[in-house]
């Protein structure tokens, strides 16, 4: 390393002109503006205030004594002009007898004002501006006017120049300086942004600029095999329209956020090697009245004149939402840039070789027109992967890394339930960047296990001080979530329990992984899950005999389980089998939404609802107890390892359970056979709403 030269730093960036322009440039175009402006206005009230005067009538004036010594001040004649200024004679008034005193210290008053004024020759009020054109006059008659007022006494300032150049230069000057102006702010905002403002914003993608192929899109094949008939399409369009076929007009790939809708669509064009346009469905709407309409038919004019072509909107749901929410008649933006999109996806002017892929994780706010055949008529689902999909994606992303030869993805894979394309990504990225910090020349299995964490829990914080008695309510708080779950049937196993801290305000946490991809969840799992999630709340009731604020995300997460069986799942066996659900939640994001009728249900149902929920987590809580009380030897004994190590996996944790098997255990199945006395339909398998990753991320419950 002696031998090698230390490269240069890297010089530093200048300033980057970005789309809008800096800050300097802006404020020269501001004070041009302004000096402009303040010459202007001031020759224009400079012009306003002087009189105009005929040239004739001008030496009439002075023939005639209007114009003399004593009322006329600063003339000038120049190249274009005679001015001067003139106050006019006092006006006749009464005249009143006056004693001699008064009328001696008048005419002393007067006399003393007159010599004033004669010296300044100033008196703003009274002074009255004049200027008299002499452009194109004869040299003549202009010497014998100047001479006229020399004889009367009139003192001339100057005579006149042979020409006018300095004042037709400061003209000059001013006008380039206007042009300048006016040039550069339509370049900045300009004839081209006046002009294109109604041009779409759309990117353009040749073929040789979009690299991607299906090959990029792993984990999705079911997606795939949907979208290999368009690009057969694209590729050969006379094979379908000689048998009188019509592929699908429009394309629109639903699912939750990050499973690759983005790219799928890009690996469409880069398969059937045509013009790929790319833009939101932000990019179209505006605040001005119809420039989204003109860019959604100016969008399709460039896709026809490069057809066959795709074009991609991404965030479908930002343009086409129900129409009806707009102002009275449909003249809102938003809803005419959504008709222009309909009309020309279906209108006369449609071209059957541009093809319209919409994506979206919102397809329930999405206008019914737009989702009937004609236009969106194929609707692929990209949805989060299972297994094999997981595995083939953290493939695609491991190309990337150096691994060791200890790493197996097919074991990543199963520890990452749930997770979707960008979480693996972004997993893989966290495992690389851990065995760089660690100084590693390859990532190995333990960085991907550490990065897992990282991802579902947060970023762990082991230099937080904890006090003593905080960090054993702790361990009986996790202990008592692993213990529920190791003592019930139909639970996840548990992976790893610590009382590091990690995230946002978690003092410790369980980390349970299910063994299988599951898409239906029964009610003796929601149950069972109840009871785990109070394991917490019931291990520190049994040890302290008082609880603490760190139950507050069980309870919450507990609860929202029993109302959802009770308003959704129909699992309740007083109120039956209804959904009382009061919201709409989306199937892709999980956020709920209430229901625009208004009340749907009377006082006394909801009661109902309401005791259920609290009679469901209240037998949960009675089962969680019974177990903890069952087995306090097995949980004293996980809480005193479980602090001295800080972090317990699962090895340890079975071996903890198999040293303690003939201890008194529960019976397995008590709150589950209360619930079949009640019910009598326990075992019912019902289809669970909740997404794979909700349901695995709140397995984790912690403190």
């Amino acid at each position: 390393m002696a031998d090698s030269e230390t490269p240069p730093p890297p010089e530093r960036p200048g300033p980057q002109r970005n789309d809008r322009g800096s800050a300097q440039p802006m404020f020269w175009y501001i004070a041009i503006g302004l000096l402009v402006f303040v010459t202007a206005a001031t020759y224009f009230q400079s012009s306003r205030q002087r009189q105009r005067l005929g040239f004739s009538e001008f030496v009439e004036k002075v023939k005639r004594g209007e114009f003399n010594a004593t009322n006329v001040f600063e003339l000038t004649i120049s190249l274009s002009e005679i001015t001067f200024q003139d106050r006019p004679a006092p006006k006749e008034g009464l005249t009143f007898p006056q004693d001699e005193t008064t009328a001696a210290a008048d005419h002393a008053t007067d006399g003393q004002q007159s010599a004033e004024t004669s010296a300044s020759g100033t008196d703003s009020d009274s002074l009255r501006r004049y200027a008299v054109p002499i452009m194109g006059l004869p040299e003549d008659a202009i010497e014998e006017a100047r001479q006229l007022l020399v004889s009367k006494g009139i003192e001339v300032n100057g005579s006149r120049p042979s020409s006018d150049w300095p004042s037709l230069v400061v003209s000059f000057m001013m006008l380039t300086l206007l042009l300048v102006l006016i040039i550069a702010m339509f370049r900045r905002f300009g004839a081209g942004a006046a002009m294109s403002f109604g041009r779409s914003r759309g990117r353009l993608m040749s073929e040789d600029d979009v690299k991607v192929t299906f090959d990029d899109a792993a984990g999705i094949e079911e997606a795939v095999d949907e979208l290999r008939e368009v690009v057969e399409f694209l590729r050969t369009p006379a094979k379908y329209q000689a048998l009188g076929g019509r592929i699908p007009r429009g394309v629109l790939l639903v699912g939750p956020p990050g499973t690759g809708k983005t790219l799928l669509a890009k690996a469409v064009a880069g398969e059937a090697g045509v013009p790929f346009f790319s833009l939101s469905g932000s990019d179209f709407v505006e605040m001005f009245v119809g420039v989204g309409a003109a860019r959604v038919r100016d969008m399709f004019a460039q896709a026809a004149a490069k057809a066959p072509s795709i074009i991609f909107i991404d965030e479908l749901d930002a343009l086409g939402k129900v129409r009806g929410s707009g102002l009275p008649g449909g003249q809102d933006e938003r809803e005419q840039t959504l008709n222009a999109l309909l009309v020309e996806m279906d209108g006369f002017s449609s071209d059957q070789s541009v093809i319209v892929i919409g994506a979206t994780n919102r397809p329930e706010t999405l206008d019914p027109a737009l989702m009937r055949p004609g236009r969106f008529d194929r609707h692929v689902l990209v949805d989060r992967p299972d297994y094999k999909g997981r595995e083939a994606i953290l493939k695609v992303h491991a190309e990337k890394i150096k691994m060791d030869g200890d790493v197996h993805l097919g074991s990543i894979a199963k520890l990452t339930p749930g997770f979707v394309g960008a979480d693996l990504a972004n997993l893989v990225n966290e495992a690389a960047l851990l065995a760089a910090r660690k100084d590693r020349k390859a990532v190995a299995m333990a960085d991907f296990e550490e990065g897992i964490e990282r991802v579902v829990a947060g970023l762990e914080k082991p230099t937080r001080i904890i006090d003593e008695d905080e960090k054993q309510r702790v361990a009986y708080h996790e202990c008592g979530h692993a213990l529920v779950a190791c003592s019930l049937p139909n639970t996840d196993p548990v992976h790893k329990i610590s009382i590091i801290p990690r995230g946002f305000g978690a003092l410790g946490y369980t980390l349970q992984r299910p063994e299988d991809d599951r898409h239906l969840v029964t009610q003796t799992e929601l149950q069972n899950r109840i009871c785990t999630l109070l394991g917490g709340i019931a291990a520190e009731e049994l040890i302290y005999q008082e609880t603490s604020t760190g139950a507050q995300n069980d309870l919450e997460r507990a609860t929202d389980i029993a109302r959802r069986m009770v308003t959704e799942f129909g699992m309740s066996p007083k109120l039956g089998r209804v959904n009382y659900r009061e919201t709409n939640t989306s199937p892709f994001l999980g956020t709920a939404t209430p229901r625009p009728s208004g009340d749907t249900h009377s006082e006394a149902t909801r009661r109902d609802v309401d005791l259920e929920i609290k009679r469901i987590v209240d037998e949960a809580m009675v089962t969680a107890s019974d177990v903890l009380a069952h087995r306090r030897d097995v949980l004293e004994h996980m809480t005193r390892d479980l602090i001295d190590a800080e972090v317990m996996d699962a090895e340890q944790l079975q071996r903890i359970l198999d040293a303690h098997k003939t201890g008194p255990q529960l019976k397995p199945g008590t709150f589950i056979d209360k619930s079949e006395s009640a019910d009598g339909d326990a075992d019912k398998s019902v289809g669970s709403s909740e997404s794979p990753a909700k349901s695995d991320r709140e397995s984790a419950g912690g403190a």
